[in-house]
């Protein structure tokens, strides 16, 4: 990291954090972040539910909410972007404060409540997206919608034609009975909704599940088991957590989704978990306490065919995107792996 963006996040540390979080969106539309451009190499390159990565890092959903930094994300390093949540209307989200930062913890706990613009002003900015990025976009319902299922599958059409990947959020926890989604019935109903809204696009695109890192036994089996009856191309695992097990900071108690170091165990075996219960058959993407390229490395050995990471560039700077993947890099040759497909799964023992 630069001395600069040192400077840059010292200063953002002695702000409210959804201020800070404000003022790095401001900061990177004024061209104020390293830019060098997607982190590439023979061994980086992969495929995933048939997209084509120059590096297997990307940008976890709810940094850039409402589209507003494509263009400069595309070229802080990432392999793919993820935006949103984004819901069919515009909504305020839960009342402020919602974001802490747990910084003797090196996590965050949020409860925005899928705070955004709504799709019209998400697809107008997709349709402004750079060409040569991979982008996806995080589907969310409505607070006061009648119809949830319906939400997901309303934003995937509005928003399908600038799109590469899109995904299926049922596992925030801070939209009441959103969760609840993730049953077995209610999320099989979902998805085959989605599905049949993305087989009738003109151009139809991958579809992702998001779940939750707070799953027994029996609800990651139906979770798989949903996931293959119902074609989902992959599954992002995981979302933040409820779990407050460890904590030091003073922010601890708050209500919401915990997320950034204190997560890299659980949602690691989950992950490798869920690989065991697929057989390995659907791409998994790892999420959950990735800050250095060491912790990206032992998701793909548990099963991830790629990563996302989004809160420890609240502490390590958005420059973490292009370390991690060059860091990725050289464990890769350190090992003898010639692809990132070569060692996903490699692990993944170790964690069951």
């Amino acid at each position: 990291m630069k001395l600069t963006e040192k400077l840059g996040l010292a200063a953002l540390h002695r702000m409210d954090p959804e201020t800070a979080h404000g003022l790095s969106i401001k900061a990177l539309k004024a061209g104020l972040a390293p830019a060098p451009g997607p982190v590439t190499s023979n061994q980086l390159r992969t495929e995933v539910a048939g997209l084509d990565l120059p590096n297997p890092v990307g940008l976890a959903a709810g940094f850039d909410k409402n589209g507003e930094v494509l263009a400069p994300l595309s070229r802080a390093g990432f392999g793919f972007i993820e935006v949103g949540a984004v819901t069919p209307r515009p909504q305020p989200g839960n009342p402020k404060p919602r974001l802490f930062r747990l910084t003797q913890d090196m996590a965050a706990i949020n409860r925005f409540g899928f705070n955004n613009e709504g799709m019209e002003v998400m697809a107008r900015r997709l349709a402004d997206r750079p060409k040569d990025a991979v982008i996806g976009l995080n589907l969310g319902a409505n607070k006061d919608s009648d119809d949830r299922p319906g939400d997901f599958a309303k934003v995937l059409a509005h928003c399908a034609a600038h799109l590469d990947f899109a995904t299926v959020n049922v596992s925030s926890p801070n939209t009441e009975k959103l969760r609840d989604l993730q049953g077995k019935a209610a999320l099989s109903a979902l998805l085959s909704g989605v599905i049949e809204t993305r087989n009738a696009l003109p151009r139809p695109l991958p579809i992702f599940l998001k779940i939750a890192p707070d799953l027994t036994e029996g609800e990651l089996q139906d979770i798989a088991d949903v996931a293959r009856e119902t074609g989902v191309d992959a599954v992002i695992a995981t979302n933040t957590t409820l779990s407050r097990d460890g904590l030091r900071s003073a922010h601890k108690g708050e209500a919401g989704g915990l997320s950034g170091a204190p997560l890299f165990q659980k949602s690691t075996r989950v992950l490798a978990r869920l690989s065991q219960l697929t057989d390995g058959q659907i791409p998994l993407i790892g999420v959950g306490g990735i800050g250095t390229a060491k912790q990206a490395y032992a998701k793909i050995c548990a099963g991830a065919s790629a990563v996302q990471f989004y809160t420890a560039m609240v502490y390590g700077g958005i420059s973490l995107a292009a370390e991690i993947a060059e860091g990725l890099d050289e464990l890769l040759a350190q090992d003898g792996f010639t692809s990132v497909a070569e060692a996903v799964g490699s692990k993944r023992e170790d964690w069951l």
